[in-house]
């Protein structure tokens, strides 16, 4: 017996001088010192001795014990450091690899142009006006000059909530809610969506946005308006273009006139896109009413002031050239990242 514990010894050194892994040292464990291990066999074994003998072996067997889990331990932790040394290899970062680009965000092409008619207006001392986009019946219609019975309200295809709140039409409630807060002089934009019950074609859509433009001061004149809208549209379409006011009529606005703009890309000449007129519609205009000054608390004898209402989409397809509007709201990315 104790010639097998020297040989159990010996193979379970030369075992574990042996192991790479940690699977192959618990291998080694099991062998020789787990239930049905070769060492657990020898000391089952014991019984069969004398008692001068067990004494003495028991300690050979303990000692070979106390050898092999010593040298498990040691190899336990040389081949943990050897694996935590392979996986440092493995996982290191070469910096001098390019990196994965990454797609960035941009800006949807409504609000690049949207930013860039604030800029304009902003750069002439205008401020920028928010409002909200479910209004009382009172702001989107009485208030600009536009009684339950007045023949403007069919035309404005409507979304009711009820009786008295509806989805506004229109920012113009907005210029409203400024003169009731501001005293003048005041000058003011207030861009944001605007809702109407319209079938959805190239054209058209029931959800869209608007700008309206607000100016109250004394002597403010129809040269005023006219100045302020040339500047605006040279800004966004360049130093050649220009404007022309035609008669109109707005429920808000006396004088009213609808705003024309050179056609770019004919230059005034005549071509497809302004169907071979040389101009296009852009926004309507005209000054304040004075019953809508009025309602507003500022005193129409006093203070004049001329608005204006343009459809940011509208613009934006002009100005790229797009044909159907639909595009603005269909996030399709082949669209959206041209710009």
């Amino acid at each position: 017996m104790k010639e097998q514990l020297e040989k159990i010894r010996q193979a379970a050194a030369q075992a574990l001088d042996a192991v790479e892994t940690g699977e192959a040292l618990e291998s080694v464990r099991v062998r020789f010192l787990g239930k049905k291990g070769e060492l657990t066999a020898v000391l089952r074994g014991m019984g069969a001795l004398t008692p001068e003998e067990r004494p003495v072996v028991g300690q050979l067997a303990n000692e070979a014990r106390a050898y092999i889990e010593g040298k498990i331990e040691e190899k336990k932790a040389a081949v943990a450091a050897k694996e935590r040394e392979a996986k440092l290899k493995s996982e290191v970062i070469d910096v001098t690899v390019p990196g994965r680009r990454k797609l960035a965000g941009r800006l949807h092409p409504l609000y690049q142009v949207l930013n860039e008619i604030t800029a304009i207006f902003t750069g002439m001392g205008f401020s920028v006006a928010e409002g909200p986009d479910i209004e009382t019946d009172y702001y989107n219609f009485e208030a600009l000059n536009i009684p339950a019975d007045h023949p403007a309200r069919d035309t404005q295809d409507t979304f009711y909530i009820n009786d008295n709140i509806i989805l506004r039409t229109q920012t113009s409630p907005v210029q409203i809610r400024v003169m009731e807060q501001t005293k003048p002089p005041i000058r003011m934009i207030a861009p944001g969506r605007v809702f109407r019950s319209d079938a959805v074609d190239a054209t058209h859509s029931p959800v869209f946005h608007q700008i309206e433009g607000l100016v109250i001061d004394k002597g403010i004149t129809m040269a005023d308006l006219k100045g302020t809208l040339e500047a605006v549209v040279k800004g966004l379409y360049g130093p050649d273009a220009k404007i022309r006011l035609r008669p109109h009529h707005f429920p808000f606005t006396e004088p009213s006139a609808e705003v024309d703009v050179s056609c770019f890309a004919c230059g005034g000449k005549g071509c497809g896109m302004c169907k071979g007129e040389g101009w296009i519609e852009i926004l309507g205009a005209g000054m304040v009413h004075p019953k809508v000054l009025k309602v507003g608390g500022i005193d129409p004898e006093v203070y004049s002031g001329f608005a204006f209402g343009l459809g940011l989409e509208r613009i934006a397809m002009f100005k790229y050239g797009i044909d159907d509007l639909r595009l603005f709201f269909e996030n399709d990315l082949r669209f959206l990242r041209q710009f």
